[in-house]
């Protein structure tokens, strides 16, 4: 039987977290956003009360910003396109000596983004942490599909049966793919994620399990762009007979007249604490608050974010955890 990932609020060894690198992806945001993800590293690792933090740069210069940043951090020299290693790193299977990394076929997310060394990073990765390491023949980034441990998973139909990922699989097919790469035994599918998100509708930006059965998707405020979709996602949700709980949304969120896909989904389950992003939105103190009454057992943080989100993400995007 393929073994499972397991749900993100089961113990953690480590957690890798990618750090800013790319002066010319990042231009004046760079310097920002290295502080933003020092930050959501400090708050993972807690003071050594969380887990152990992982920081990936992609060469020796970002290297000796992360160590000045983050100094309780372990940091690893690989050459990456951009830090977003929830997809473009390996999923962690099973946990104790039974662990796995599994990797996918990866394209830029769908050829928007074909950056050197994000088709090898997670191969890379699991090799420095003696993780066995196996890939599929098919594309999948980890920020496209979610679990709750018992084989349960939620995606989006806008993203994993997009012609620019696997044109051809059919939806039973994705499900095959899924049954024998990550050992799922149900899929439950959504439908658009959000608004001008660039990965096609990643379900980490709309719907996040927090409980067995039980996901925490955005509730819309006025003028959401987004108030549709959300709309749809929980009515798919409830005909699953999946408990829904809501967390308030930014709403609409801007950069130079465009809107972007902020939203507070967007959150890392610590050993320790559950960082979410903040976007200086009016929501940001009652999703943080929300999230407090989900996770009694652990810290609950509100960080900002606004720098990280301008390459097109947030603290999840960002974060690919090690199970113990």
């Amino acid at each position: 039987m393929t073994s499972l990932p397991l749900p993100e609020w089961a113990q953690h060894e480590a957690v890798w977290i990618g750090f800013p690198s790319a002066a010319d992806l990042w231009e004046d945001d760079l310097v920002a956003a290295q502080v933003e993800v020092a930050a959501f590293a400090a708050a993972v690792h807690a003071d050594g009360a969380g887990e152990a933090v992982w920081l990936v740069a992609a060469d020796e210069a970002a290297a000796g910003e992360a160590r000045q940043l983050a100094p309780f951090a372990k940091v690893i020299v690989e050459h990456f396109g951009d830090i977003w290693l929830r997809d473009t790193g390996a999923i962690v299977c099973g946990s104790g000596a039974e662990r796995r990394a599994q990797g996918f076929g990866f394209n830029g997310w769908g050829g928007k983004y074909d950056l050197p060394g994000d088709d090898s990073i997670g191969e890379r990765l699991a090799g420095v942490a003696a993780l066995p390491y196996s890939k599929a023949d098919w594309i999948l980034e980890g920020g496209a599909v979610d679990g709750d441990g018992s084989g349960l998973f939620l995606t989006t139909e806008q993203c994993l049966l997009n012609s620019n990922r696997n044109p051809g699989l059919t939806k039973v097919e994705v499900e095959a793919c899924l049954r024998r790469q990550l050992g799922a035994t149900r899929l439950v599918w959504l439908g658009d994620g959000l608004l001008n998100d660039h990965t096609d509708g990643h379900v980490d930006n709309l719907a996040r399990f927090v409980a067995p059965g039980r996901v925490a998707i955005p509730e819309a405020v006025e003028d959401d762009p987004n108030a549709a979709i959300y709309a749809d996602a929980a009515e798919a949700l409830l005909d699953a007979e999946l408990e829904v709980v809501a967390i308030p949304s930014p709403g609409l969120v801007e950069r130079d007249d465009e809107i972007i896909p902020a939203s507070y989904m967007n959150f890392y389950i610590g050993n320790a604490a559950v960082v979410v992003p903040l976007y200086g939105a009016p929501n940001d103190t009652a999703a943080v608050e929300a999230l407090r009454d989900i996770f009694p057992d652990r810290r609950v943080i509100g960080l900002p974010a606004g720098h990280i989100l301008t390459g097109g993400g947030s603290f999840h995007c960002i974060s690919q955890q090690v199970p113990r």
